[in-house]
């Protein structure tokens, strides 16, 4: 057989392939990213179903080959995912191929770590595919300008959470001095637990100052919280209004397998390969 007609029929394969994986505009890629988020789902009902006592007494081996079928299934999607694209590495270190990795793996795991299998819920996030495959690419736009938000935050996040660190460090060991180990403050770290559940207002109520001066300084720290939970909202809202939106299209790159790319976009901004 010709060398090149040989080549030529795979590279065929290949762009057919990618097309039903990667692609949500054909009625064969729809249909397949459909049936996948079905096992996904399915999946995941058999992982909760076997941590279970009842059902994993009564079907536990039933649960465990169809836990099995499932993972084989998704590693043979994962390597053609990677073997459809021009460059497997760069799909391989994206969110979704780290996704698409991550759910496999604890299957095989756990025949060296017992109970791993149950981080199989990760699969999940791979459903975030649902708003490419059912056109919702407006809330992809939402989800971009969100994490633009965020991460043009990013810095004023961190300087606010060095400072409640540092603040719920003073305070736990302020309460440490003050009430004592015989009233359950028994070291400062957890002193400083203590001052963690208090200033987010979680307040779980396995410790509490018994002394005037504890109680009034778990009240300071309390009235603290509902303030101090406003701030990082106020930071993200700052930046959300100053982000302009920018629409997507739902075309994903033969090349790099990225997704998200300008509505009117001709190459690739990842790669360069055209689209």
């Amino acid at each position: 057989m010709d060398k090149g007609a040989e080549k030529s029929r795979y590279q065929g394969w290949r762009l057919r392939t990618h097309e039903i994986i990667f692609e949500a505009e054909t009625p064969a890629g729809k249909t397949f990213d459909l049936m996948l988020i079905t096992v996904i789902l399915l999946s995941v009902v058999v992982v909760m179903m076997e941590s279970t006592a009842l059902m994993r007494d009564n079907f536990g081996e039933i649960l465990r080959i169809l836990e099995w079928g499932f993972t084989i299934l998704f590693t043979i999607e994962y390597f053609l995912r990677l073997t459809t694209v021009g460059r497997p590495w760069l799909y391989a270190r994206s969110f979704y191929g780290l996704v698409d990795l991550l759910s496999i793996i604890p299957t095989y795991l756990s025949l060296i770590v017992p109970g791993s299998q149950y981080l199989l819920v990760i699969r999940t996030l791979r459903i975030l595919r649902v708003f490419r495959i059912l056109r919702l690419v407006r809330y992809m736009t939402e989800a971009s300008l969100l994490y633009r938000a965020i991460y043009a935050s990013r810095r004023k996040i961190f300087v606010f959470l060095y400072g409640v660190m540092i603040l719920v460090i003073i305070v736990g060991s302020l309460m440490y001095v003050v009430e004592g180990e015989e009233n359950g403050f028994t070291s400062i770290p957890r002193s400083i637990y203590w001052a963690v559940v208090t200033l987010t207002t979680v307040g779980y109520g396995d410790i509490a100052p018994q002394t005037i001066p504890g109680q009034l300084l778990a009240v300071i720290v309390m009235i603290m919280g509902y303030g101090i939970i406003a701030v990082p909202t106020g930071i993200v809202t700052s930046e959300l209004s100053q982000m302009s939106p920018q629409t997507f299209n739902t075309k994903t790159c033969h090349n790099c397998s990225a997704e998200g790319h300008d509505k009117d976009a001709v190459y690739c901004k990842f790669c360069g390969e055209k689209v």
